[in-house]
């Protein structure tokens, strides 16, 4: 028994040893989160361009929906029934247990959030990415080289860029504005059954302050400070 007990300890000790060593190789990356209506997706466009056009080999990148896509990918699956799991709602788990018994290609909930979680992660240390939503602040909490954004605004910005870029009116923006939140909360609740309400932020923009360069001109200069791009490579 002590035998047993002592190799599971050296075991353990030496699977955190190559997490450190991993988070510290890892990135770099930068992880955007944003209340709905703050154009994340955009920004991170722009970061990329800014990065990339001062220094081509970098070849930053932006990942947001991918990240569905490559679960879908690994688990053999539609990539709808990935985005379902993680925003979850009384009839997708009614037609889970349909499927379960129907389907021999079911696959578990847990297998799902495990491969999303597991291809969020891959992604963040490959490095020289821009990684929008998907509660990426806090999967990538333990990567040294990162820079992790928080987007706002208030209601009425949201709801006035929701109208211009969805066309849509004041009424249906502010609903699609609840139900974006409400998908998102349900998503880092998914992701992050321990603590959902778990924050990890370097910096907060109010998005109806700053404009795109000035946000653009103060991630980089951030990033520079946290050692983004300290590598030769980079």
């Amino acid at each position: 028994m002590g035998n047993l007990l002592l190799n599971y300890l050296e075991k353990r000790d030496a699977a955190r040893e190559a997490l450190k060593n991993a988070s510290n190789l890892g990135g770099p990356v930068i992880t955007i989160s944003r209340e709905a209506g703050c154009n994340a997706v955009e920004l991170a466009d722009l970061i990329a361009t800014r990065f990339n056009t001062k220094n081509p080999k970098s070849k930053w990148k932006v990942i947001s929906k991918e990240i569905y896509q490559e679960t879908a990918e690994e688990l053999q699956m539609d990539p709808k029934e990935v985005f379902k799991v993680l925003h979850k709602s009384e009839k997708y788990a009614f037609d889970k247990v349909l499927k379960a018994f129907s389907d021999k290609h079911y696959v578990s909930e847990a297998k799902i959030e495990k491969t999303i979680k597991e291809v969020i992660l891959h992604n963040a240390m490959d490095g020289h990415c821009i990684m929008v939503g998907r509660a990426v602040n806090i999967i990538a909490k333990d990567i040294k080289r990162a820079l992790h954004i928080r987007l706002v605004a208030p209601l009425e910005y949201r709801v006035s860029s929701i109208m211009q870029s969805n066309h849509l009116n004041e009424e249906e923006a502010t609903e699609y504005i609840d139900r974006i939140d409400k998908e998102r909360k349900a998503h880092r609740k998914t992701l992050l059954k321990d603590n959902p309400q778990n924050k990890l932020y370097n910096i907060a923009f109010d998005r109806s302050v700053f404009t795109d360069e000035e946000i653009v001109d103060i991630i980089e200069f951030s990033a520079i400070k946290k050692g983004l791009f300290n590598r030769n490579s980079d």
